[in-house]
């Protein structure tokens, strides 16, 4: 069995952002292997925060984001349940990268659910045409334009959209990991981009 030094612990803490006895605790189950701790604490991470779903969220920011230029806003609402967290710069730090995410890649909505079905009714349209138009077998439409659907909304929504700063998670990711860092439920509301 390795021996877990402080340094070790401190490296993990400065990758994760989570609480040092539960890095201690995750280095102790990976044999001191930091890399698998990280993963350890990740999946982790993603059960806690997927039972803390159903909690409400009645507090939490509304933050604004102006991009360097000036010709794009953001305004997004991040809820969590205390305001204890709310006033976090961990709460802060998430809801400006939320916001930045926002900015870049200009989502339609939350999730796919929430994008308007005549967008959807389209989308499907197109894509239908375009198969028929390459000569695809009638029989594989249906399932082409269901891939197409699908891609379309994880690209074009929030929580499914590929994270800009570490293109290995999803924002959905992203805000399980701040609910394990932070104990508590989080929840974007809504948000609107300005651009000129």
């Amino acid at each position: 069995m390795a021996t877990i030094t402080a340094a070790m612990v401190k490296e993990l803490r400065e990758k994760t952002g989570v609480a040092m006895m539960d890095c201690k605790k995750a280095l102790k189950e990976t044999d001191g292997d930091v890399d698998q701790a990280v993963k350890y604490l990740r999946e982790r991470g993603m059960a806690k925060a997927e039972a803390k779903n159903d909690r409400a969220t009645k507090e939490g920011l509304i933050y604004s984001y102006i991009h360097g230029n000036g010709k794009i806003g953001v305004l997004i609402e991040v809820n969590c349940e205390t305001d204890f967290v709310a006033n976090t710069d961990d709460f802060k730090d998430l809801c400006k990268d939320l916001a930045m995410q926002i900015a870049a890649t200009d989502p339609i909505a939350l999730r796919p659910e929430d994008i308007d079905p005549q967008l959807i009714e389209s989308e499907k349209e197109i894509a239908k045409n375009k198969a028929i138009q390459e000569g695809k077998p009638e029989k594989i439409i249906e399932k082409i334009v269901a891939g197409v659907i699908e891609k379309f909304g994880k690209t074009n929504t929030l929580y499914y959209q590929e994270f800009i700063k570490d293109s290995t998670k999803d924002i959905d990711t992203v805000i399980k990991e701040a609910i394990f860092r932070l104990g508590e439920n989080i929840q974007v509301a809504r948000f609107a981009r300005f651009s000129i």
